[in-house]
């Protein structure tokens, strides 16, 4: 049985009155990160402010299996976070969270919001879920190895397959990446060449039903993402793929044994402390938008998790209190300066977002406009059905393994997803 180390941080204060012992206590189970150490502060903030709910904050190794497995045996936080949308759909319709539609009016949750953000959260037309990080899928690279290479940091997805041949050539590995700490990560680069290549008008209409997935579009994203990890350029090769943590991927990449890394807009919440100074070396870098066929540039959007309420919880107003804090804009822009955590789809000023890196705002600013211009594609874990989304993420190791073709991948893909679209199990899907 896998040993769990659980480390509960309790963020109270000794010096708060005897009055506010009687608060409302509000549990809430986060990963034990180097992200979530940063928003401890926080946590803080709600229980000196709050007179009537006090957030007791667990983080925990694996905190989502955890969570899951919590849930369906009638108990688990009272605070609900999950990895995205798909999730919720599956937790809501087993009857495990609470319908948020009177809290969300009560407290007036629309108005920070933007307009589309909250339908994300409901399944079968009534809310569940708020969603954290507006994210999108972006390509980072050493700036300072491209510089003296002379290598042109690509646009199109000719120029990143040219670019990566140039790089593996010169004995660099073209990507640091690795899935060892969360399996999923598979995903983020299956949502980046389907939109990429085969273009979010392709995925939007097959989201809808109105075509397969086995569209020699989708055949041709799919085969070129297989061809670059049957040329060992994740991370030198599968064993390594496989092997490789997050710290180590960030070092890699900070280092120059890696050139560029395809990942979420989240990694800008740490992706300095591998590079100059904090890691020892004389290296930069900096991102562009996701390389496309058509050399357009386009942003792939997402949730990246979600907050919901246990059904069973004896603190529901507590939690919905501290969930109008959490996701307030002061709350959200502080997030984004102090630990460069990408804001929710909240309403932010400009000037809540001061002090924040120029490449990050320059990110946060890009996948605003794109959301807003409707020039964007779609992430696998906000719009796709929940068993669809790990039948992506799980089936794809088959492929890179050489045990079914890119065809027998999509048509598994295709199986799955018209049985969900059939029985209604799609998440809302924004009309483009």
């Amino acid at each position: 049985m896998k040993k769990v180390c659980l480390v509960i941080l309790c963020l109270s204060f000794m010096f708060l009155s005897l009055s506010f012992a009687q608060r409302e206590s509000v549990s809430v189970w986060v990963d034990d990160n180097e992200e979530n150490q940063c928003i401890l502060p926080i946590y803080e903030k709600f229980n000196e402010l709050s007179e009537t709910a006090e957030v007791v904050l667990t983080l925990q190794a694996e905190s989502w299996d955890v969570t899951r497995t919590a849930l369906a045996g009638g108990a688990g936080p009272d605070v609900v976070q999950t990895p995205g949308p798909s999730f919720v759909y599956e937790l809501a319709q087993a009857g495990l969270l609470e319908p948020l539609g009177e809290y969300a009016t009560s407290l007036n949750w629309g108005d920070n919001f933007v307009d589309w953000a909250l339908s994300l959260g409901e399944v079968d037309g009534t809310l569940y879920s708020l969603p954290t990080e507006l994210e999108t899928i972006v390509l980072y690279y050493n700036k300072t190895l491209f510089e003296a290479n002379g290598w042109t940091v690509p646009t199109t997805m000719d120029e990143l397959m040219a670019v990566s041949e140039v790089i593996a050539a010169a004995g660099i590995n073209p990507y640091a990446h690795g899935n060892a700490e969360w399996r999923p990560a598979n995903e983020w680069f299956v949502s980046a060449f389907l939109n990429a290549v085969a273009g979010p008008e392709k995925v939007y209409e097959a989201l809808r039903g109105q075509i397969s997935w086995t569209d020699p579009a989708f055949v041709e994203a799919i085969s070129t993402l297989d061809t670059i990890q049957q040329n060992g350029w994740f991370s030198g090769g599968l064993d390594f793929y496989y092997t490789a943590t997050f710290p180590e991927i960030g070092a890699a990449l900070g280092n120059g044994e890696g050139a560029m890394n395809i990942e979420g807009s989240w990694r800008l919440s740490n992706i300095s402390d591998y590079f100059g100074s904090a890691a020892g070396n004389d290296n930069d870098w900096d991102w562009v938008a996701f390389p496309t066929k058509s050399g357009e540039e386009t942003y792939s959007i997402g949730i990246g998790s979600t907050f919901s309420i246990n059904a069973i919880s004896e603190s529901k107003d507590g939690a919905a209190e501290f969930l109008s804090f959490l996701f307030s804009p002061e709350t959200q822009a502080e997030l984004a300066v102090s630990c460069g955590r990408a804001p929710a789809p909240v309403r932010i000023s400009a000037d809540l977002l001061d002090g924040l890196d120029p490449r990050t705002a320059r990110l946060f600013e890009s996948i605003g406009k794109a959301s807003d211009a409707g020039n964007y594609g779609y992430l696998t874990w906000t719009f796709w059905p929940p068993k669809s989304d790990v039948y992506i993420y799980e089936a794809i190791e088959l492929v890179w393994d050489g045990q079914e073709t890119v065809d027998d991948y999509l048509m598994g893909l295709e199986t799955t997803f018209a049985e969900e679209l059939a029985a209604g199990d799609i998440p809302p899907i924004p009309n483009r």
